[in-house]
């Protein structure tokens, strides 16, 4: 693929990315770039072509605030031996993202399969599917029993996810799909409690807004207390 291909789209791309990017492209994880998908502050995201299909990849920028990744990253002890230094950070929050799709994934939660991590660049499955922010589910009770244990699920893993919304669901043909898992955390992280209260906080004010009754301690507790 042209280098011009690249950077056609937006102009996102420094030097290291691009080489990242041929680099996975010649190991096969992608073909083509097909269009964004997304463009933040924080990452870019990419739909691209695959023999077997479409894929995602989600590149984290490397002009992002790695000061506060590193700062939400520094409590988790799984990045205990983390080196502060810009690039290792923003590399190493690619990474986490990847390990927590992984983790989840063994718990059978309805999350994106990671194929492969390479520096600031995650590939990932694609899902033809619109943000629940979009499109609202046409049985709302049903969707949150699914939402709720996928949830469950991702508790058992060992795994909050942090920043749960209307934002990051999938409406996938009526079934969520959980997706952003770079703000994923550990169960021994601090705090932790609060955060997974924040993410069902989230879930009760869009969900009552369809028509629910919904009481918040009761839902937390049935996530805090999933059993392995």
């Amino acid at each position: 693929m042209s280098k011009n291909k690249f950077i056609a789209f937006g102009n996102v791309f420094d030097e290291s990315t691009l080489r990242g990017l041929f680099y996975l492209t010649g190991q096969g994880y992608f073909e083509e770039v097909e269009g964004p998908i997304s463009i933040g502050k924080e990452s870019n995201v990419f739909a691209v072509l695959h023999k077997d299909g479409k894929r995602v990849v989600k590149i984290y920028r490397t002009s992002a605030n790695f000061k506060k990744m590193y700062e939400y990253m520094k409590p988790d002890p799984r990045f205990s031996g983390m080196k502060g230094t810009k690039l290792s950070i923003i590399y190493t929050w690619a990474k986490k993202e990847y390990r927590n799709l992984l983790r989840a994934r063994e718990k059978d939660v309805h999350v994106p399969m990671p194929y492969a991590v390479h520096k600031n660049i995650l590939v990932m499955e694609y899902f033809d599917a619109p943000l629940l922010l979009h499109k609202a589910p046409k049985k709302p009770q049903e969707f949150y029993e699914r939402l709720i244990s996928e949830l469950q699920k991702l508790f058992r893993a060992g795994l909050v996810h942090a920043d749960i919304s209307e934002y990051n669901i999938l409406n996938d043909k009526e079934k969520p799909v959980l997706i952003d898992f770079s703000h994923a955390l550990d169960l021994r992280y601090p705090n932790v409690q609060r955060l997974l209260q924040r993410d069902v906080h989230n879930l009760i004010v869009y969900f009552n807004k369809l028509g629910l009754k919904l009481d918040e301690e009761k839902e937390f507790m049935r996530i805090w207390t999933a059993k392995n």
